[in-house]
Formats: structure tokens, sequence, C-alpha cells
């Protein structure tokens, strides 16, 4: 039986990799007639990025700069003709917050970068396409938008 994607959740971080997959995910949600959201992560504190083990340049601080990434995510969006789309922003890592809000909106397509799934550090400690892939209950898409 075929499924009927309603909403569909993004990720983005603000990267030329996580633009991609809000690229595909708007035209997957175009076809399907779903609502769009992008969702951003950020940390609250540099005492929470300090503690994580996966930082790299496109780590968040703060609510401001998660907002503007959005911003930018939104317009690429809207350049494929998709006009649904809504914005979630949450605190914490990249996974809870993508977690949280394929939740919050009931959504039944995640879709994520492959970005940092062929790493040294993902396949040592996780990458966040791989870990929500194993935690999520709705489908994941993975986009390849990185080599």
């Amino acid at each position: 039986m075929a499924k009927n994607y309603n909403t569909i959740v993004v990720g983005t971080d603000g990267s030329a990799s996580s633009l991609l997959a809000v690229e595909r995910a708007a035209e997957l949600a175009g076809a399907f007639g779903a609502k769009l959201v992008i969702g951003c992560a950020y940390y609250e504190s540099e005492d929470e990025v300090s503690s994580t083990l996966r930082q790299d340049s496109n780590t968040i601080l703060g609510n401001d700069t998660a907002r503007a990434n959005l911003s930018s995510a939104v317009e690429r969006a809207k350049e494929t003709g998709l006009d649904n789309v809504e914005t979630a922003v949450r605190p914490g890592t990249p996974v809870e917050a993508l977690m949280s809000i394929v939740t919050d909106f009931s959504a039944e397509l995640l879709v994520v970068g492959n970005r940092g799934i062929n790493s040294l550090t993902g396949r040592l400690l996780g990458s966040v396409p791989a870990d929500v892939a194993r935690q999520s209950d709705c489908d994941v898409m993975i986009v390849h938008t990185v080599a």
C-alpha cells in the first residue's frame, strides 16, 4: 500500500549540504501536497557545546543563529514553489531536536542530509543521519548531499 506523507520534517544547520536536503524535502512535499517543517537545533550555552562529543563548524549556539539558518532554508524551500512551510527550533543536540519536532508535528517522513555519515567521527560516535534512522518512528530519507 502506498503511503501518503502529510507532514515532512527536514533538518538544517545552515550548511550547503543541509540546504540541499531542504530542497529535496520541499520537492517531495510539493509532490505529496504535504506540509514541510524545517527544523533546527541549537545549544543554549557554551557549556552544552563543550559537553557534546560531536562538534563541528556548524554547531549552533543560540536561538537567534538557529532562526537565521531557518530563514535561508525557508527561502530555499520556497524556490521550489512550495508555500506550505513551517519552521521549528529546539534546544539540544540535532538528534534530540529532530525527534522532538517529528513527534510534535506527527510527521510521517524525516529528511536529513548524509553529511557526517562516512566521516571517522560519524563511524566512531554515530552521525545525525544514522542516529535519527535508528531512533525515528517515522520513515527517514537520507539525501546524498556530499560525496
